[in-house]
Parts: structure tokens; sequence; C-alpha cells
């Protein structure tokens, strides 16, 4: 099961107010009981939330969902979840790099309740919502695997929560393994504006998992953000397993694998939009690089791994700018 890397040294943890950076190497975000503990409170934003839990063999953990939907989405280990008077077992996975995994649904005003026997780590994505919509289990048999890009720009990704898949208010998620040596989320992307049919208003919140390399040699990689505005958000980042990264604006990619580390992320979004959408305005320095894609294979190590209904092509979606597509 992977494990977070030891903490790096940082200034400010953010619990007093919002975060002093955008990049938060692993246990700079933490807050008992969570390994990494994002909220709009402490993120500067208003939607947005993430929170990563480790529980040992037999551990429980309970948590209000407040007013916020949440969706508990296991790492590494299985947990039974209990929310509004039902109960649903989530066999989980041995790690992100090993398969799909099933997840659970909590609604916004209720409570729910971890319990598990093996122990595991346990994400728990969450927006700001104004629905209430009912628990429910999704199961991994039911996560499309769509392969984006080719070639060095081939990555996978996991549409558990994406728009159109399964059913939130407003959360959007879904996981990203890229290969060692490969770039995703490219070209790069923004969605920091409403503009209707083009474009949408999300934060995002970036969870890495890099796999270490031949004798446990820890894993790394890069993360790229490049400022869309005056002041806007600008990262360059050495990531490893357990750090995330804040996105409420920017032109955010590439995501750079390091040769020999296959890559994770966990992407969460949400934003004050009606319609529940992920809508990119590729950068116009960089989309030309799509017009080098058709021809091209993707690359064979694709899928890392599959889930049950198997994985579209990488033409199975739009790719057209502003459009859902290949950045992600």
């Amino acid at each position: 099961m992977s494990r977070p890397a030891e903490p790096r040294p940082r200034e400010g943890h953010g619990r007093g107010g919002p975060f002093p950076a955008r990049h938060l190497p692993a246990g700079t975000a933490a807050g008992a009981p969570y390994d990494l503990d994002i909220r709009p409170e402490n993120a500067g934003w208003a939607h947005s939330s993430l929170k990563v839990l480790t529980l040992a063999p037999g551990g429980t953990h309970t948590f209000p969902a407040g007013d916020s939907e949440w969706i508990v989405l296991p790492l590494g280990g299985g947990c039974t979840v209990a929310t509004g008077g039902l109960s649903f077992t989530l066999r989980g996975r041995d790690s992100v790099f090993a398969s799909t995994t099933d997840f659970a649904y909590v609604p916004r005003g209720t409570t729910a309740t971890l319990t598990s026997a093996g122990g595991g780590r346990f994400a728990l994505a969450g927006a700001r919502c104004a629905r209430d919509l009912p628990a429910r289990y999704g199961p991994a048999s039911a996560v499309p695997v769509e392969l984006r890009g080719t070639g060095t720009c081939s990555r996978q990704v996991n549409n558990f929560a994406a728009e159109g898949v399964f059913a939130c208010d407003k959360l959007i998620a879904v996981e990203v393994l890229t290969p060692g040596g490969n770039w995703s989320s490219y070209p790069p992307h923004k969605h920091d504006e409403h503009h209707p049919g083009e474009e949408s208003e999300l934060e995002e919140i970036y969870y890495f998992e890099i796999a270490d390399g031949p004798g446990g040699t820890p894993g790394l990689g890069y993360q790229r953000v490049t400022p869309s505005r005056d002041e806007g958000t600008d990262v360059l980042a050495e990531v490893r397993t357990g750090d995330a990264v804040l996105i409420p604006d920017g032109w955010h990619g590439p995501s750079i694998a390091a040769p020999g580390h296959d890559m994770y992320y966990l992407n969460v979004m949400a934003g004050p939009g009606a319609e529940r959408e992920w809508l990119i305005r590729d950068h116009p320095d960089h989309a030309w690089i799509r017009g080098t894609w058709p021809g091209q294979p993707v690359d064979p190590r694709l899928p890392l791994h599959e889930s049950h209904q198997g994985h579209q092509g990488h033409e199975g979606r739009e790719s057209r700018q502003g459009h859902e597509g290949d950045a992600r």
C-alpha cells in the first residue's frame, strides 16, 4: 500500500487562515485526524475540499458532511461507509496503481462513519452544494477507464465522478495515471472564468501519489501552473506522494512523471456555475500540440490497469478547444 513520504519542512499550515502557498508538501496541510485537510476556509476559496484519512486495522472515523457532498474513495485498503441508515461495503484496492475502486457518495447534512477491518487510506472529496441527493454506492465495474493523448502525452483517466458518469450536484472528480517519462494535463488549460459553452469556472485540487522505483527509491514528478491573470497562480513544484497543489486559477500543466516513476493524481473540482460541467480553454501557445497526435500510437504501457468494463480509446470523448477533451 502506498504511503505518504515523510513531511518536508515548510512554513505555515493554513489552520488559522488560507495556506501561504499553492503547493502543499506532504504533511504540511495535515490536521488531526487527517493526513491532508483542505477546506474552503484554508484554501482561500469557496467550494472544493479534499481530506485524506489513514485508518489502522479496526479503525473508525465519523465525520459530518455539513454543507458539502462527499465521495469516499479508497486509495489503499477497503472499508464500510455508514450514512443515513445505509451501509456500503467498499472492497477498495491495494493501491492507486493496482485498479479502479468502488466508492460511496455521502449527501450534505448527514453524518458518515468509516470502519476499516484491515486498515487503509481513504480520500474524502467534497464540494459545497445546493441539492440533497441520495447516498449511493459506486461500483468499480462502472468506472470508465479512458486513454487520452498519444505518444509521450499518453495518460489514463478513471472517470469515476465525471459529469455524465456519476450524479453529483457540484462535485467533479477523476483519477489520472501517467506512465513514467510522460506529460499529462497537457497542453496547459484553464477553467477559471465562465464563458457559456466554452469554459466553466472551477476550483481544482491535485493530490499526488508517485510510484517508487527499484529498491524502493522514492518517486517524484513536477507540476506547473502559469498565471492567466495579473498576480495569478504561479507554481513550479517538485511533487511527491502525499503532496497537493491548489489551483484557483491559471493555466495548469504539464504534470510531468519522472522516468521510472508512474504518477497518480486525484483531481477534485467544484465551482459556482449553475451547470455541473468541465469546459476548458487550451493555452494558445501550446494548443498546436494536439495536431501532432493523430496517427501516433497510445503509449503501449497503457492502460496501467482497467476497470471491469475495459477502456475507451483516446478519440472516445470531445477534443475541441473549449470543450471536454484531452487536457487532463
